[in-house]
């Protein structure tokens, strides 16, 4: 009960500082609050981007693997001249791969282009032409939410047929379901057999909200597959990512005619290529925010500490008194400590209530991803201050623990 007393009283006599000096009180959070700001603006950022990229890669299965002509793999002595030259996959090489593997479930070729697309009473740019063949829906997760996917016939034959995003839908004829109406792009007409369900945006791209899906044997006649072009594999089940990708660079060696000695001139890439490059540039991004977040900390801290030992200066005779009345050295240094730990946290509240003001503000608009702070980030903020707080007020309260209670009571300033 004593020590409860004490940390009462400590907490009192700290409060009761802190109120009295308002200015010099706000003055000396300034660093602590940009500190604890800019680390925790960095996390939310960082961590958000991290969510919604996530959420756009859970649609690709983790052992699919991409064969295209750029390598995902980014560094000092990337070879761009030598990639440059290589061709596009093709519609061809993806239906003679498909014959040669033997270790593939899937393979599917895909190309992308962004058109504008119509229908009989509005026009809708920037609309993502995603051109595939037959199995594609087995190696990207589609949600569809009115109408069906293309029957094998329809991928074969290449029908004028699509599967449109919910905004198209919903921008080009107002409503949602908008299975069986005609949408036109580049001269050509086709008609809507599915509408993806509502995405949202994420961190990359609309998703299929802002796209249409169309047989890559129709996609010839709307768009160029001459670029951006990429044959997708999926192995049968209990077959690995390296045994199949070693059987793919065997075959697809022989499609293109390689000789022996000839570089392969395609690239086999797999998302987490792709999540582990992410992964490194977010944490150099983490880094950076730590930097700048410790070096304002540092510097709060020192005004802090300076402030604390004007305050010492200031209480000399209180605490020569509090000592000649039975006072403990361990009481006198818990005041100081609590009101430097009070400074800090404090500042850290301000730091946070501002970043979830920003967030409310940003989530306001659509950016692309959500924006959120986690808990366990809050508690690092908050974890970080107190260990601020109890760093910069340690030397102030050793100095005044240690005072004579004769020589502090004789003190005039």
């Amino acid at each position: 009960m004593l020590w409860l007393r004490l940390l009462f009283e400590s907490f009192a006599f700290a409060w009761s500082a802190i109120v009295t000096n308002r200015l010099r009180t706000f003055l000396s959070l300034l660093g602590v609050m940009v500190g604890i700001f800019m680390i925790t603006a960095v996390f939310a950022v960082v961590d958000s981007l991290e969510d919604g990229l996530k959420s756009t890669f859970n649609m690709l299965d983790d052992e699919v693997l991409f064969i295209q002509k750029w390598p995902w793999a980014f560094d000092e002595d990337y070879p761009w001249w030598k990639y440059v030259q290589r061709r596009e996959v093709s519609l061809n090489d993806a239906a003679l791969l498909e014959e040669r593997l033997t270790q593939a479930k899937e393979v599917v070729f895909q190309a992308k282009t962004i058109l504008a697309v119509e229908s009989s009473n509005s026009r809708l740019d920037g609309v993502g032409i995603v051109a595939v063949s037959q199995g594609y829906d087995d190696v990207i997760a589609l949600d569809i939410a009115a109408g069906r996917y293309f029957s094998p016939m329809e991928v074969a034959s290449g029908r004028a047929v699509a599967i449109i995003g919910h905004d198209v839908a919903v921008e080009l004829t107002g409503d949602a379901d908008a299975v069986g109406e005609v949408i036109e792009t580049k001269g050509q007409r086709l008609e809507v057999v599915g509408v993806f369900a509502k995405q949202g945006a994420s961190a990359i791209n609309d998703g299929f909200d802002r796209a249409a899906l169309v047989p890559a044997k129709f996609g010839h006649r709307i768009m160029d597959y001459g670029m951006g072009t990429s044959i997708m594999v999926k192995p049968v089940e209990g077959v690995t990512t390296e045994a199949l990708s070693d059987e793919i660079v065997q075959q697809f060696r022989s499609v293109r005619r390689l000789r022996p000695r000839e570089e392969d001139d395609f690239s086999i890439n797999q998302i987490d290529m792709l999540t582990s490059i992410l992964d490194s540039i977010f944490q150099q991004v983490e880094y950076g925010g730590w930097f700048i977040g410790i070096f304002a900390i540092l510097v709060g801290c020192f005004s802090i500490a300076n402030i604390m030992f004007v305050s010492v200066r200031e209480r000399t005779r209180i605490i020569g008194v509090q000592k000649a009345i039975g006072a403990k050295s361990n009481f006198i240094m818990l005041q100081f400590l609590f009101e430097a730990v009070a400074l800090c946290v404090i500042g850290a509240l301000f730091a946070l209530i501002a970043i979830e003001a920003i967030v409310l503000a940003v989530n306001a608009v659509d950016v692309g991803f959500l924006l959120q702070v986690r808990p366990s980030r809050i508690i690092i903020a908050l974890s970080v201050a107190v260990a601020s707080g109890l760093i910069a007020g340690l030397a102030p309260a050793r100095r005044a623990a240690e005072m004579e209670p004769v020589e502090a009571m004789r003190t005039t300033g």
